[in-house]
């Protein structure tokens, strides 16, 4: 990350961090519901094909999906990370949501 100092009118500059994008080119993401658009008109899932400058206080992305012939540009807060699991993984739905219940705590309860 790179600081940068922006001058103010008192002649004192502030350093404000940049923005750092939270996803990374090439991975699955999906459009978050009531963005401004009616979901079920959407493909699934996109891939991150470029980030993009920040608009106005939020970063973009370049996204494209395998069932559109052309890109769209999404906003950070507008998009989720899919998580997609390798073929034959063979976990079911909710061991992939709350794991496989082999942690410390993991006890049976007897009366």
């Amino acid at each position: 990350m790179t600081a940068t100092r922006i001058p103010q009118r008192n002649g004192r500059s502030i350093r404000r961090e940049a923005a750092t994008h939270i996803f990374k080119v090439g991975q699955t993401v999906r459009v978050k519901d009531g963005f401004l658009v009616v979901p079920s008109k959407l493909p699934d899932t996109y891939r991150i094909t470029a980030t993009l400058p920040l608009r106005g206080d939020v970063l973009q992305y370049r996204i494209r999906s395998d069932d559109e012939r052309h890109e769209r540009v999404a906003t950070e807060d507008s998009l989720e990370l899919v998580n997609l699991s390798p073929a034959g993984s063979g976990a079911t739905l909710i061991e992939r949501t709350f794991g496989h219940g082999h942690g410390p705590n993991d006890e049976r309860l007897t009366s």
